[in-house]
């Protein structure tokens, strides 16, 4: 029978969609299963075959659930605020949300064809109004909250008011951007201005001025993400280190909670270790060292207080603000110039950059206070102002990249730990040695003169032991129009928030998207975007009088705010009175299964989880962690097409003929290839584009023969292929089970056309083995014990594999028992229609019209899934190949339930062997069960 998988797959995805066949209740007494993908930015390229490995593997994870009996949450959505609709609008003056509603448009058309299971009620964009009110609403409850060591935990910034007017800061353990001292009674006659300004000290999101990644060509903040070498990875434009006020989220508070909660997830194991890295905690101590000829004293953070013997230097991060004041006349142009080149780098290029060692001396000294002698200090970008304190004391000694520094700039090395190597050349950096040329501290071990040292600088009053954490607080602007705007006014100079009845405060219209004359957002451009205090009300901008009606923050949130919270959202995502009810979000818990991209590491995962732990705190839900189990998908890569044009010229020669030639190597669109060959159509490349218009072949054998290799799969490799073809070609089903067939989930592999005719040709098997010709024929008969093996082979090892994420293995499992079963010619109602419901999380167009044939008038995928039965994988009778002196002879089916001594004496008694033997006694008879029987004779 033709299977005409156009038709069949149309059928169902209309059927699927008017019977909203996905739909998830809220109410029901099935068990759970949350499953989930990382929401995609709809860009305007669309899909292309890449994209939806993860979405396959989930929602084939999603049927299976389902199958099971769980109530499955497999929902959609778009993380629609990003730069490149900004970008496009600024070029062309469309409006962000009409370009981004078109993406979206083509992104939902292409999945629906794909055939995934999600529930599209719950469909949720970051961009629109209704979304972002709760992310503004989540910002506000940030903003009234601190953090309490005590309780360890965020608590409402009025308990923190409460404790200001009863003692003051006395007592008080939190988290804060600086130590402040004052009492009940100087906090109770402070003015308004003054209480609000100590409050942004706690606030968990906070205005402060930071230091960001400035990009002016494109106006705004860029995380550090989006700099790559010193320029914007949209656009390539220079990136500058600038300081600026900017709102921040204080997610180190949460730095130990974030830590320790991984311990509790089942991730992959880098993935954890990315965000170890980047939370980056370490003990040691606070030391504080004087400066020779002036007030100011340079407080360092050391993880190795036992090596300050050892300090004979000391090196300060370019941005900080001691360097202006200890910068000497003779080196301030010397210091001013290198300032200058740092701000060009971000901070993960000097961090990331440990080969170059660069420097500026100041000019002026500290002074050690163990030694006594003078240190010199200088500014390097190896040290960041957000790690520490902004300073480092430097022992080359026994730090590599001090080493460097102190060998470049012709340095004191002084050797404080014992070693037998010449520290001179190469620094020694070991916890297993003991203290030399320390004074008080020589002959002890580390753990011992560490615990000492801290005493002694204690002891001295000048520092104390501490616990340091890398990870800094993250910034919360961005210089945008498309993102959400900041729910906050200014009145006298100080950030309010707005009431929560006002929200969304929605993006006002503007007539350009980049930033004001005056160097503001492009918010600043709006003509209707101020706050009305007394009527609570946005009003012309115009009205601005600073009494009644105030300016509003003309950033806009960064792109992870709303993808920092979406997985809640889709619990009850219509919801007008809260962002998702405290029953839904305790009945749906946290996300069973996530799949996405490793490189989401340190953003989106780590800041998803604060924010989780954040609202956890404060009792709107129950669970610590948003996502149980994670798993990073792979990529397919592209197989490009390339060809060889000769320099100078608009010749060009294929591929096995291009050696004899100058040229230079071109990528051209794969869809110009002939079918799935590596030949050039030659008339269509010449109308791909007007410069190879006159174009002129070196053919070999009348042919141009392309050059071809695996890269990444992208718009500007020319090598995307989309997925609407495939499934015009081979179905949706075929590109679902294509993409597991290739490889491991989590491997990159790369795409080939070609390799679909081979799934293509099982799915035409599988559909042939319910049909007669061209009549649908399914037998009511008893299978046989043969073919009830073939299905619960199959059963046994679908279920292992779904479970461990092996798809790839499953899909060779269906080909096989295909085979298998179309061998045997088995047409039994009792084998195909549990193999229909098998193979339906994979493929699962074929499969509902398989099953609705065979007579249901309901869709298959809540059918339980095939129960095993070991029963039927029980051996009757196992065939022993029967060797002498170490070659096989025979072979002899025998009972699977003899003994061996029963196996050995029917062997022996086989006329077969008996001729063999010629009436010789064996010297050694050796039965494998249910495998071999070994003779020496």
């Amino acid at each position: 029978m033709f299977y005409d998988h156009q038709q069949i797959e149309k059928k169902w995805q209309k059927y699927w969609e008017e019977n909203q066949t996905y739909k998830t209740s809220n109410n029901t007494d099935k068990p759970k299963f949350y499953v989930l993908d990382m929401f995609p930015y709809p860009s305007g390229a669309g899909l292309h075959v890449g994209h939806p490995l993860g979405y396959i593997a989930s929602d084939i994870y999603a049927r299976y659930k389902r199958h099971q009996g769980f109530n499955v949450l497999h929902p959609v959505g778009y993380d629609s605020f990003g730069l490149p609709a900004e970008q496009y609008a600024i070029q062309t003056g469309q409006h962000p949300a009409i370009t981004t509603e078109q993406n979206i448009n083509r992104y939902e058309e292409q999945l629906r064809k794909i055939g995934f299971s999600f529930d599209w009620s719950r469909e949720v964009r970051t961009s629109d109004a209704s979304y972002y009110k709760w992310t503004q609403w989540i910002f506000i409850q940030l903003y009234h909250s601190w953090y309490n060591k005590n309780t360890d935990k965020a608590e409402p910034i009025d308990s923190l008011i409460q404790h200001f007017e009863e003692k003051g800061t006395e007592g008080l353990n939190a988290n804060q951007n600086d130590e402040l001292n004052f009492t009940a009674e100087e906090w109770k006659n402070a003015s308004e201005i003054d209480k609000e300004d100590i409050l942004l000290n706690y606030r968990l999101a906070y205005r402060a001025e930071t230091t960001v990644n400035w990009c002016p060509a494109l106006g705004t903040v860029l995380a550090n993400d989006e700099v790559k070498d010193g320029k914007s990875e949209r656009g390539g434009f220079p990136v500058f280190q600038k300081k600026m006020m900017q709102w921040s989220m204080r997610i180190s508070a949460y730095s130990e909670r974030l830590l320790q909660g991984l311990n509790t997830l089942d991730w992959p194991q880098p993935l954890k270790d990315s965000q170890e890295y980047w939370i980056g905690k370490s003990q040691g101590a606070q030391v504080q060292f004087k400066v020779e000829g002036h007030d100011e004293t340079v407080e360092v953070f050391t993880t190795r207080p036992d090596t300050i013997f050892g300090a004979t230097f000391m090196v300060l991060a370019p941005e900080n603000p001691l360097v202006e004041t200890i910068t000497t006349d003779a080196q301030k142009v010397e210091v001013d110039t290198y300032i200058e080149e740092t701000s060009k780098k971000t901070e993960r290029d000097r961090m990331s950059d440990v080969k170059n060692v660069s420097g500026a001396f100041t000019g002026s000294y500290a002074i050690n206070p163990f030694s006594n002698e003078k240190m010199p200090i200088y500014i390097s970008d190896y040290v960041l102002m957000g790690y520490g304190t902004g300073a480092v004391m430097a022992v080359p000694a026994h730090d590599e990249r001090d080493h460097r520094f102190a060998k470049k700039f012709n340095l004191e090395i002084k050797k404080v730990v014992e070693t037998e190597e010449d520290v001179q050349e190469k620094s020694f950096d070991s916890k297993d040695s003991v203290c030399v040329n320390s004074d008080f501290l020589d002959g002890l071990h580390y753990n011992e003169a560490k615990a000492k040292m801290i005493s002694e600088i204690e002891t001295k009053g000048i520092g104390h032991g501490t616990t340091n954490y890398r990870q800094r607080d993250a910034i919360f602007s961005r210089q945008r129009y498309w993102g959400e705007p900041v729910p906050i006014y200014y009145k006298d100079g100080m950030p309010y928030t707005l009431p929560t009845s006002a929200l969304p405060l929605e993006l006002p219209e503007v007539e350009k998207y980049l930033p004001t004359e005056d160097g503001d957002p492009p918010l600043g451009n709006a003509k209707e975007f101020a706050w009305d205090e007394a009527n609570q009300k946005v009003v012309a901008t115009d009205l601005i009088d600073d009494k009644t009606i105030f300016p509003l923050e003309l950033s806009t949130m960064p792109g992870w705010a709303g993808s920092s919270w979406y997985f809640l959202r889709y619990m009850d995502p219509n919801d007008e009175e809260t962002f998702v009810k405290k029953e839904l979000a305790d009945y749906w818990g946290q996300v069973d299964l996530y799949i996405g991209g490793s490189e989401h590491a340190t953003g989106h995962l780590l800041y998803s989880r604060f924010w989780n732990m954040f609202l956890k705190d404060r009792g709107y839900i129950s669970h610590d962690e948003p996502f149980q189990k994670l798993i990073n998908q792979g990529m397919i890569l592209g197989m490009s097409a390339f060809v060889y044009r000769i320099n100078g010229t608009n010749q060009y020669v294929s591929k096995n003929l291009a050696k004899g030639y100058q040229t230079q190597q071109i990528h051209v669109d794969v869809s110009l290839l002939k079918g799935t060959s590596d030949e050039l159509d030659t008339e269509a490349f010449k109308a791909w584009r007007p410069d190879y218009a006159d174009a002129e072949f070196i053919l070999e054998d009348g042919k141009y023969i392309t050059d071809r290799e695996v890269e990444k799969m992208s718009k500007s490799k020319y090598n995307v292929v989309n997925p609407d073809d495939i499934c015009e070609e081979y179905g949706a089903d075929g590109l679902r089970l294509y993409e597991m067939f290739l490889g491991p989930l989590e491997q990159s592999k790369p795409w080939n056309t070609q390799g679909l005719s081979g799934v293509y040709g099982f799915l035409k098997k599988f559909w042939n083995l319910y049909f007669n010709g061209d009549v649908f024929e399914v037998s009511d008969e008893e299978p046989t014990k043969a073919e009830y093996k073939v299905l619960h082979t199959l059963i046994k090892k679908v279920v292992y594999d779904i479970e461990n994420f092996s798809f790839n293995t499953s899909v060779s499992s269906f080909m096989i028992a295909v085979n298998e079963l179309q061998k045997i010619k088995c047409n039994k109602r009792n084998i195909l229609e549990p193999l229909a419901v098998i193979i339906s999380p994979y493929a699962p167009h074929i499969c509902e019209e398989l099953w609705s044939l065979s007579g249901h008038s309901t869709s298959i995928e809540f059918e339980k899934f095939p129960a095993l039965n070991e029963d039927y994988l029980v051996e009757d009778e196992i065939e022993y190949p029967v060797s002498v002196n170490g070659k096989m002879k025979f072979k002899i089916s025998l009972s699977a339930q003899l003994s061996a001594k029963e196996v050995e004496d029917l062997v022996i008694s086989n006329e077969k062997m008996q001729q063999i033997l010629e009436g010789k006694t064996p010297k050694k008879i050796i039965v494998v069960p249910h495998r071999i029987v070994n003779i020496v004779i």
